[in-house]
């Protein structure tokens, strides 16, 4: 597709390829190619799929963000680190609570693979607040865990994290202008100006998670389920885009 891929360049929208199958991710995919800059592979997709999910960030041009949120014992993160790094993946996910010793040889399984690959240590799932924490015995509030299990990520020689809009500026804050955040939870402006929800608990619009902060964000359902994908894609891109400039990177 000629041009997609200069164009999407710019792009901090990560589209989230929440489909059953490839042929249904297919027409979505190349309907926002020209306003997104990354495609996410999450868990539905890969599992029906498997490597052929990652197909389309081929035909686009565009790289792939695989979202698996590895949690396993060490050694079972490292191989799986390692096939993914033969994939050709650009970023992959793993949850900070499995541990520094995870953690630690994620990382330096990435950086001998030599492809490129960069882990990604997630936070706590947006879909969360202090009240779920505290049912796992999580006995503090989703900022808080968040910041401790990011520094617990940094020290272990990660330097790229996943965090709702709601703790990207305290994460940019502790972390420097080094490490890319990457924000879920991104919803459009609704009518009285603040962002809709859904089952995501911890949620901010495009232009206040750049403001705060936000390298890559991702959004799949209110581009999915627009009644026209592309130019949602595209309002998301533009004021992404304009965020980014008022905030001067």
């Amino acid at each position: 597709m000629p041009g997609v891929k200069a164009e999407a360049e710019g792009s901090r929208i990560a589209f989230a390829l929440d489909f059953p199958d490839v042929d249904a991710a297919r027409p979505v995919a190349h309907a926002v190619a020209r306003s997104v800059g990354m495609l996410k592979v999450g868990l539905e997709l890969f599992i029906a799929s498997g490597a052929q999910a990652l197909s389309l960030g081929r035909e686009l041009g565009l790289p792939v963000f695989l979202d698996l949120k590895l949690h396993d014992i060490p050694e079972t993160v490292d191989r799986a680190v390692a096939r993914a790094a033969s994939l050709g993946v650009r970023f992959l996910t793993v949850h900070a609570s499995g541990g520094p010793t995870m953690l630690r040889r994620a990382a330096e399984r990435a950086r001998a693979e030599g492809t490129g690959l960069e882990v990604v240590a997630v936070t706590v799932l947006t879909s969360m607040d202090a009240a779920e924490l505290a049912r796992i015995g999580v006995p503090v509030d989703p900022l808080e865990q968040a910041r401790g299990l990011a520094a617990l990520a940094y020290e272990a020689g990660l330097r790229a994290f996943v965090c709702s809009p709601r703790e990207v500026s305290s994460l940019r804050a502790d972390l420097g202008a080094g490490v890319t955040l990457i924000t879920p939870g991104i919803r459009p402006t609704s009518p009285e100006g603040s962002a809709t929800d859904d089952d995501q608990k911890r949620v901010a619009t495009a232009a206040q998670a750049i403001a705060d902060g936000a390298d890559w964000l991702v959004v799949g359902r209110p581009i999915r389920d627009a009644r026209d994908p592309a130019e949602a894609a595209g309002a998301l891109a533009r004021e992404a885009r304009l965020a980014r400039s008022g905030r001067g990177r």
